[in-house]
C-alpha cells in the first residue's frame, strides 16, 4: 500500500511540476500567491463577459488584454516554477520576486503605455527597446522553467536566424534584421509574442481551462469515471474499456493528457492490473486514452480555437473537420482493449445483479432513445420558445434552465454518493441507474456550453463564460442542496465556496504554462513573418522530399514528434503549423493534390499529440508507469502500438478529406463514410493486434491491411481502373471549360515564372462560374488569354480575381485543363474488399472451429 501511494504521488509530482509549477509556499508568500491567481481567474472573467460593455467599465483591447494576460503568467512562473531542481519549493528567493516583478512589468507595458505606442508606431523608443529586450529575456527564462529547455532551445534558434540570416547558407538565407527593428516586432507590435497564439489563449482557452477545473473541483471527474465503470466495467477487459471512455470525457475536464492519466489512472490503471492485464499494458491503455483525449471535439485542448484563427474558418467547422477522426480512433482502441481482454481470457468486474443480454439490449436501447428525444424537445422547443415568445424567451429559457438543476438534483439526493477511491472500494460494477443519476447535473453546462457554441454561435469565449457561470453556480449550491434534500441537519455552505475558490485558484495555476507557451511561440511566429522563412521552406522541403508528398508528410509527422517530446501541445502545433502547413498545401498543390487547409492543421496537431507517449521522453507514459510501477520506456512503447491507428488516421485523410466530412452533402453519403471508417478502423485495429476470431497468420493480417486501405481510401484503387478526369489541353481548354456544369470546378494546370524568379508548375481550382462562352467564363475567373502558337498563355490577371488569389500571374502557360470524368462511383471497390474480409473471417472462424475439435 504504500509503494502505492508513493507511485501514486510521484505520478502527481509529474503533473504538478509540468502543469500547475511545484512550489507552494506558506505564509504571506502563499497568500500572495493565491490572490494573484484569483485575480487572474476573475479578471479572465470579466474580460469574456459582456458586463464591461454593460457598465462601460473595464473595457480592454484585444492587445491590452493579451498584456496583462501575460503579465500574470510571468509573474506566477517566477513564483511557483522554481529556477533548479534543489530550489527551495516552502519559499520564493528574494531573486524570484524581483523576476516576477521584471516580467509583469515588461508585460504589462503594453497595457500602461499602450496609447503612446499607438501613436509613434514603427518608431520605438529607446524605454521601448529597453522593456522589449529585458521582456523576451525573462520570457525565455520562464520558458525554462515552466516548459523546459526544449522551447527555450527553438526560440532561440529562430531569434538567432532572424539576426544571422546574411551569414546562412544560401538557401535560407536572408538580409538579417537589426536589433531595433526585431525587438519592436517582436515585442511592441502583435507580429510576435503579442500575437494571435497568446490571443487565443487570452480570449478562449483560458475560459475552457477554468471550466475544466471547476468541473473537476465539484465532482465531475469522478461520476464520469464512476459512470465509465457502471456501463462497461463487467465487459471482458472491463475497467480498460472503461478507461477508455472515462479518458474521453475527462479529456474535456482536465485539458491536458499527463493530468488525464494521473486523474482516470490513478482508478483504473490498478483495476486493469486486477482483471489481468500486464503493469506497462495498463499503463499504456491509459496513455492511450488520455492522449486521445486531447483530439476530442469540442475543446481539443487550445488547438480548436488556434486552428480558427489560423486557418480561418468558423469554430463549428473545424468540431465537424475533428469529429469523426477522433470517434473512429476511440472506437479502435476500445476494440484494441477488447481484443487484448479476448486474447487473455480475462473477464471484468462482476456485477452485483445478473442482467440478461436482452434486459442489457432494451435497457440500451431505451437510454439511447430517451436521449434522443430529450435532445430533440430541447432543441426544437427552445426554438420554438426563442421564436415565438420573443424578448420573454431568455426568462422561460432560464426558469426551465433551473428547474431542471432543481429536479436533478433531488434525483440525485436519492442516490448513494459515488465512491472517491475507486481502487480500494471498486471490487463490482456499479449500478449504472444510480451511477448516472448521482451526477446528471453535471451536465447542464456542457448543454449550456455546446448550445451556446451551435445553436445561438456565441463566440467560443462567451459560451465558454456562460457555461462557466453556470458551473459556478453549481460549484456554490450543489452540495448544500443536497443536503437539504436529504434532510441533514448541518448544511454546510463553506464547502461550495472552498469548492469554487480551489477551482478559480486551479484553473489559474493550470493557465500558466500554456500562456508562456504561447507567449513563446509567438517569438517563432514572429522570426517566420519578419524574415520570411516561410517561403523558404517549402523550397527547403521540395528538395529534402523529392516532390513527393508522402515522403514530405513523413518527414512533417517526424518533426511533429521531434518537437513534440520537449514542447507542449499548444506551441508545438504553433511552431510546426506555421512553417509546415503552407509548405504542404503548396507542394501538394504542384504535385496535384488539393490539400484543405484544415486537414493540414489536423495532420500537424494529431502528430504533436502523440509524442506525449513517445519515448524516450513522452511524460503522460511517465505518469502511468508511476502509477502502474512498470518500466516507462517499455509502457511508451506499448502505448505508442496502440496509438498507431491513430498516427495512420492522418494520412488518410490528408488524401480522402471526406474522413473530415468535407464535402459530404447527403445523409446518404454522411452514413456511408461513417460506416465505412468505422469498419476500416476496426479492421486495422485487428490486423495490427494479430487477432480477431483467432490468432491471425502473417497474410491474413497483410490482406486485412489492404481491405483497410480499400475502405480509408476506395479512389486509390478506383483511379487505376477509370480515369478521374478527362484532360484538355492547347486551345481546346477555352471550348472545354464552356461545358462545365454551373458553380463547376474548373482544374487547371498552370505554369510559368514566379516573382523570385523560379519556374514554378501547380494545379489550380476555380470555379467556372455561371454558363457562357469559354473565353467569358475564363475572364470571370480573372483570366484574360490568348493564343500562341497552339499553347493558352495569360495575357492579363484580374485585381482580386480567383485566379490571382489561387497564385497565377501574367505570362504564365494554362497546360491543360482537367474535367471530372463521368464514371461509376469509387464506393463499388468496398465490395470486393468486404467479400475479402468475408474470407479472412470464415478462415479464422474454421480454424477456430477445428482447433477446438482437436483439444475437445
Amino acid at each position: 500500500m504504500e509503494a502505492t501511494s508513493s507511485k501514486l504521488q510521484e505520478a502527481q509530482d509529474i503533473v504538478q511540476s509540468s502543469d500547475q509549477g511545484a512550489r507552494n509556499p506558506v505564509g504571506l508568500a502563499g497568500r500572495i500567491l493565491i490572490s494573484v491567481t484569483l485575480c487572474w481567474s476573475l479578471f479572465q472573467l470579466w474580460y469574456a463577459s459582456p458586463l464591461p460593455f454593460t457598465f462601460n467599465f473595464g473595457i480592454f483591447n484585444d492587445t491590452q488584454a493579451r498584456s496583462i494576460h501575460l503579465a500574470f503568467a510571468l509573474f506566477l512562473t517566477f513564483l511557483v516554477f522554481p529556477a533548479r531542481k534543489l530550489s527551495p519549493r516552502d519559499r520564493i528567493p528574494l531573486l524570484d520576486w524581483v523576476l516576477a516583478a521584471g516580467g509583469a512589468a515588461s508585460a504589462s507595458y503594453l497595457y500602461m503605455f499602450s496609447d503612446e505606442i499607438a501613436g509613434r508606431m514603427g518608431a520605438p523608443t529607446t524605454a521601448d527597446l529597453i522593456t522589449a529586450g529585458a521582456g523576451m529575456l525573462l520570457l525565455l527564462e520562464a520558458t525554462r522553467r515552466a516548459l523546459g529547455p526544449p522551447l527555450m532551445i527553438v526560440a532561440l534558434v529562430f531569434l538567432t536566424y532572424a539576426f544571422a540570416g546574411p551569414y546562412m547558407p544560401d538557401v535560407i538565407a536572408h538580409k538579417g534584421a537589426s536589433l531595433n527593428k526585431a525587438l519592436s516586432h517582436f515585442w511592441i507590435t502583435t507580429e510576435g509574442v503579442f500575437g494571435v497564439a497568446i490571443g487565443v489563449s487570452t480570449n478562449f482557452v483560458f475560459l475552457f481551462v477554468l471550466f475544466g477545473a471547476m468541473l473537476e473541483r465539484a465532482g465531475a471527474g469522478n461520476y464520469f469515471i464512476q459512470v465509465a465503470f457502471s456501463l462497461l466495467g463487467h465487459l471482458k477487459g472491463g475497467p480498460a474499456k472503461a478507461a477508455v471512455v472515462s479518458s474521453g470525457l475527462s479529456g474535456v475536464v482536465s485539458g491536458s493528457s499527463i493530468a488525464n492519466v494521473v486523474t482516470t489512472g490513478t482508478f483504473t490503471i490498478p483495476l486493469m492490473k486486477r482483471v489481468g492485464f500486464p503493469a506497462y499494458k495498463a499503463g499504456a491503455i491509459e496513455v492511450a486514452a488520455s492522449t486521445n483525449g486531447q483530439l476530442t471535439p469540442p475543446i481539443m485542448g487550445a488547438a480548436a480555437f488556434l486552428m480558427v484563427e489560423y486557418v480561418g474558418i468558423s469554430y463549428l467547422e473545424v468540431i465537424r473537420a475533428a469529429l469523426l477522426p477522433a470517434l473512429i480512433s476511440y472506437i479502435a482502441l476500445f476494440y484494441i482493449v477488447h481484443l487484448e481482454a479476448v486474447k487473455s481470457g480475462m473477464e471484468g468486474l462482476p456485477r452485483r445483479v445478473a442482467r440478461t443480454k436482452l434486459q442489457s439490449l432494451l435497457s440500451f436501447t431505451g437510454s439511447f432513445t430517451l436521449m434522443c428525444v430529450l435532445g430533440a424537445v430541447v432543441y426544437y422547443g427552445i426554438g420554438w420558445t426563442k421564436a415565438y415568445m420573443g424578448d420573454a424567451a431568455l426568462w422561460i429559457i432560464g426558469a426551465v434552465l433551473i428547474a431542471s438543476y432543481i429536479g436533478l438534483l433531488k434525483v440525485a439526493a436519492n442516490q448513494p454518493d459515488l465512491p472517491e477511491d475507486s481502487e480500494e472500494t471498486l471490487t463490482h460494477s456499479p449500478e449504472p441507474g444510480p451511477t448516472l443519476k448521482r451526477g446528471l447535473y453535471f451536465l447542464l453546462p456542457l448543454v449550456v456550453l455546446l448550445w451556446c457554441l451551435t445553436v445561438e454561435r456565441f463566440s467560443p469565449g462567451l459560451s465558454a463564460f456562460y457555461s462557466t457561470v453556470i458551473m459556478i453556480a453549481i460549484t456554490l449550491t450543489h452540495k448544500p442542496v443536497i443536503s437539504w434534500f436529504r434532510k441533514h441537519d448541518n448544511i454546510n455552505l463553506k464547502e461550495g465556496i472552498d469548492d469554487l475558490f480551489d477551482g478559480l485558484i486551479t484553473g489559474a495555476r493550470n493557465m500558466i504554462g500554456i500562456g508562456i507557451a504561447t507567449g513563446t511561440a509567438g517569438i517563432v511566429v514572429g522570426a517566420v513573418t519578419l524574415t520570411g522563412i516561410g517561403l523558404v521552406m517549402t523550397e527547403f522541403v521540395e528538395w529534402v522530399s523529392g516532390g513527393n508528398i508522402i515522403i514530405m508528410l513523413i518527414f512533417t509527422a517526424l518533426i511533429c514528434l521531434i518537437l513534440g517530446m520537449g514542447l507542449p501541445t499548444t506551441a508545438n502545433y504553433i511552431v510546426v503549423s506555421t512553417l509546415m502547413a503552407p509548405v504542404i498545401v503548396t507542394l501538394g498543390a504542384q504535385s496535384g493534390l488539393i490539400v484543405p487547409l484544415i486537414a493540414v492543421h489536423l495532420f500537424v496537431f494529431y502528430f504533436g499529440i502523440l509524442a506525449d507517449d513517445t519515448p524516450p521522453v513522452g511524460l503522460a507514459a511517465f505518469a502511468a508507469a508511476a502509477i502502474a510501477q512498470s518500466d516507462p520506456i517499455k509502457t511508451g512503447i506499448q502505448g505508442f502500438t496502440y496509438d498507431i491507428r491513430t498516427a495512420v488516421l492522418p494520412f488518410m485523410f490528408i488524401f480522402n478529406t471526406e474522413l473530415l466530412l468535407i464535402g459530404v452533402h447527403s445523409p446518404l453519403e454522411l452514413t456511408l463514410v461513417v460506416i465505412s471508417a468505422i469498419i476500416a478502423m476496426l479492421v486495422f485495429a485487428t490486423a495490427t493486434q494479430g487477432h480477431w476470431i483467432t490468432k491471425s497468420r502473417w497474410y491474413e493480417s497483410a490482406l486485412l491491411l489492404v481491405v483497410a486501405f480499400a475502405l480509408f481510401r476506395p479512389g486509390f484503387f478506383w483511379d487505376k481502373v477509370y480515369d478521374p478526369y478527362e484532360t484538355y489541353e492547347g486551345t481546346a481548354i477555352v471550348q472545354a471549360v464552356e461545358k462545365l456544369p454551373v458553380d463547376g470546378e474548373a482544374r487547371l494546370w498552370v505554369s510559368g515564372e514566379n516573382l523570385d524568379g523560379n519556374q514554378v508548375s501547380k494545379l489550380a481550382i476555380l470555379n467556372a462560374g455561371e454558363l457562357s462562352e469559354g473565353s467569358a467564363r475564363l475572364s470571370a475567373m480573372g483570366l484574360d488569354v490568348i493564343e500562341n502558337d497552339g499553347k493558352l498563355v495569360v495575357d492579363m490577371v484580374g485585381f482580386s480575381s480567383p485566379a490571382e488569389k489561387a497564385g497565377i500571374d501574367f505570362d504564365w502557360q494554362i497546360n491543360r485543363l482537367e474535367v471530372t470524368a463521368d464514371r461509376p462511383h469509387r464506393e463499388w471497390v468496398w465490395i470486393p474488399a468486404l467479400l475479402l474480409l468475408a474470407g479472412v473471417f470464415f478462415n479464422q472462424r474454421r480454424r477456430k472451429n477445428q482447433l477446438a475439435l482437436a483439444t475437445a
